[in-house]
């Protein structure tokens, strides 16, 4: 499908059907009601075709709030919420119109932004054109059914919002006394992703200030000493084969140098995360055919074996590095789910060089590029090969291959064994239900310090795909104990996190103190006490130990982390027939219990999650008295409660599709789930309202906002209804 721009195809799999929804009066009223909050009115008056009197009266007859307002920056950042809130309600040339963008504009997000189309699913569902047509009679009674639920479940209006939308930004950015990070600390770099940046373009676009002055000078004070920014080469320096891929890359060099200067000043580097080269479509080896590797679809590799590329890849770096001196250095991932290099998918066979040359000394050849790079301008900055993705077997030829002046980073918790449930299961990353480096990690490790090379872990200190919505878990004991752990391995430094977990939070700081050599209690009591004061350290302590002893209960299995609805929570719909739509990775749950459960079986999945729920909110009743003594400690009991919340919603929405399975939802237990996610709707909305932070995450933007909340209250009133429970 070609739209708006002549040279772009936007991708859409094998265009399913949208899934339904039919506790709207019409699409159109869903595309008004998912929009009201996150998009200007005459943005979705556009997109509709219709008036922007009518979208007002649309909302107003269905009962919607006043909307907030969204200002030019604040939609640039809502970006990614718009687009996945209206997949299945609109094809692309209304989207288009909704964000305003260009097609290329919308390519480049789907495709870039930390693999967003995969999020949605790989496949853009087939949404036929949606108008805004004369209500029937149906309609206008539903329109009033839903204003009646909604008046019904808040019968004083909707509580203030103190907190408005991404208000946090502004907050976080204040520029708080100057601090500065201090040397000496036996866990460096300890570098972690900015809580709000946009992953698409971030040296080019000044508004978008990733690393704000007052957000840094916070994150140093919580002991981080480097932050991290993807960085993609033909953006940032000239692409000789076709030069018009790089406009605009002296810009963006001069963006990056401001950017390492002022971070220089409050003591932080900068890291650039490298996962190169880009693969290109296949249009474009009909010109340059000597450089193309292995294929995949409609795009290629550019073989990192033909002399043109890895000079391209040498001098690359190298102009960076002397752009940009005060930069830290560069990590890479050398098997992602990007096509790079020839080996990146395991394809290496297919390519006559990469065959006879193996992937050890492909992988290792690409690094030592990049370090001849660093070494050409006076090897200021530091290489670290993240093994992330590299299979078992190369993984030790690999490290050997590569030159000392790498260092080696591997995820610590991955391969650790657990029981949960009485259910094996291995974690695979993003876990901060673990207290100590896994086999894999350990293993690594050993061979990259047997053969010369520093090592760092990779964690996430502060939160992980089994929570994201909260902008840290306050499991403080759980995150100490590991970076313990981590330093007592003879490790030197720590990625504090993949692109979540970037809020100045006590977690961040407990590895700190970690590595300024105090023990994992007195690292919590002294956390504790900077944050809450001496009278409340106990009562913090209890808290982040009971959050700490729950979440390991929780149900890992890698698959879990990245399908179960654990981001959207309570706002993922019910629905009474399947969907017949498969889970995606931290985009749409739907209705996929044998996606969200992996090796759990259904009723100790929903019952592991509930076990936890329980726990957590009675830790957080035990700590509500002291709410008002403290921001720190009201922090950490709202954060526990939203992800209690959560976990519980996951819990009961399983048991839904159990009976929906057996045929029993016509049953006590369906209204009791009703009933109590309901409830859970209603308390997420006064907990949001208090602070914007709940629902967010940098690469994903809003999980849900007011509205989706509301959408489940309706969502719940119309399965109801439909039973006739």
């Amino acid at each position: 499908m070609r739209i708006m721009d002549k040279d772009v195809v936007l991708p859409e799999g094998n265009k399913p059907k949208p899934v339904l929804f039919p506790h709207f009066p019409s699409m159109a009223h869903a595309v008004v009601w998912r929009n009201w909050d996150v998009v200007r009115h005459d943005r979705i008056a556009a997109a509709l075709h219709t008036t922007l009197k009518r979208v007002n009266s649309m909302g107003a007859e269905m009962g919607l709030p006043e909307p907030l307002p969204v200002s030019a920056n604040q939609a640039k950042r809502l970006a990614l919420t718009v687009i996945r809130r209206n997949w299945h309600l609109l094809p692309y040339d209304q989207l288009l119109i909704l964000l305003k963008w260009t097609a290329k504009d919308l390519e480049f997000t789907l495709r870039e932004d930390d693999f967003f189309y995969i999020k949605l699913g790989s496949h853009k569902p087939e949404c036929p054109p949606v108008r805004v047509q004369r209500p029937t009679k149906e309609q206008e009674e539903k329109c009033k059914r839903l204003r009646a639920v909604i008046d019904s479940a808040l019968p004083e209006g909707l509580p203030r919002q103190p907190d408005p939308l991404l208000a946090f930004v502004e907050r976080l950015s204040k520029h708080p006394a100057k601090v500065l990070s201090k040397p000496g600390n036996t866990l460096s770099p300890r570098y972690c992703y900015s809580y709000f940046a946009l992953y698409g373009d971030p040296f080019l676009e000044a508004d978008l200030d990733p690393y704000p002055d007052g957000y840094v000078a916070q994150l140093v004070r919580c002991g981080v000493d480097g932050v991290w920014l993807q960085a993609v080469l033909h953006k940032l320096t000239p692409f000789p084969w076709e030069p018009q891929r790089s406009e605009k890359y002296e810009q963006r060099l001069e963006g990056l140098a401001r950017l390492t200067t002022r971070l220089a000043k409050h003591g932080v580097k900068l890291w650039l995360y490298i996962n190169e080269p880009r693969s290109l479509p296949n249009a474009f080896y009909v010109k340059f055919p000597q450089l193309k590797g292995v294929t995949e679809g409609d795009w290629s590799t550019m073989c990192t074996l033909v002399p043109e590329v890895r000079t391209w890849l040498k001098d690359s770096i190298a102009m960076i590095a002397k752009a940009a001196p005060d930069l830290g250095g560069f990590f890479t991932i050398s098997g992602s789910e990007n096509l790079t290099h020839c080996w990146s998918h395991g394809q290496g066979a297919m390519c006559p060089r990469c065959s006879a040359a193996g992937m050890p000394h492909v992988v290792a050849d690409l690094h030592s590029a990049i370090d001849e790079g660093i070494e050409a301008v006076g090897g200021k900055q530091r290489l670290i090969a993240w093994d992330w993705g590299w299979p078992d077997g190369v993984v030790r030829e690999t490290i050997a291959n590569l030159s000392k002046r790498i260092s080696v980073m591997s995820v610590s918790e991955w391969d650790t064994p657990i029981h949960r449930g009485g259910i094996a299961s291995t974690i695979g990353e993003y876990s901060i239900t673990v207290n100590k480096p896994g086999p894999r990690a350990t293993r690594h490790w050993k061979w990259a310090t047997d053969t010369g090379h520093q090592t760092i872990a990779k964690m996430q200190a502060a939160n992980s795909w089994e929570m994201s919505a909260v902008p840290y878990v306050p499991a403080v004991r759980l995150t100490a104990e590991h970076a313990d752990n981590i330093r007592v391995s003879g490790v030197r430094g720590i990625m504090l996190g993949w692109t979540l977990g970037g809020y100045p939070s006590p977690n961040l700081e407990a590895v700190s103190q970690i590595g300024n050599g105090l023990s994992v209690d007195n690292a919590l009591m002294t956390v504790a006490s900077r944050r809450n004061g001496k009278a409340y350290v106990a009562a913090t302590l209890e808290l982040w130990n009971a959050v700490s002893h729950a979440m390991l209960d929780f149900p890992f299995h890698i698959t879990t982390v990245y399908q179960a609805p654990l981001q959207q929570g309570v706002a993922n719909p019910l629905w009474l027939e399947p969907t017949g739509y498969r889970s995606t990775m931290s985009g749409f749950g739907y209705d996929d219990v044998d996606g969200w459960r992996a090796v759990y079986p259904p009723d100790i999945f929903a019952s592991q999650l509930t076990l936890l729920e329980t726990q957590m909110l009675s830790a957080v009743r035990v700590a509500r008295p002291h709410i008002g003594v403290s921001d720190g400690l009201e922090q950490d009991i709202r954060y526990a409660e939203a992800a209690a919340i959560i976990f519980g919603s996951v819990a009961d929405q399983t048991r839904f599709y159990i009976l929906r399975k057996a045929g029993k939802l016509k049953s006590r237990e369906t209204r009791r789930i009703l009933d109590v996610e309901r409830g859970r709707a209603l308390r997420l909305i006064t907990l949001q309202a208090q602070d914007a932070c709940i629902g967010f995450e940098a690469s994903n933007q809003y999980y849900f906002v007011r509205t989706d909340l509301l959408e489940k209250i309706i969502n719940l009133a119309d399965i109801g209804d439909r039973l006739g429970i």
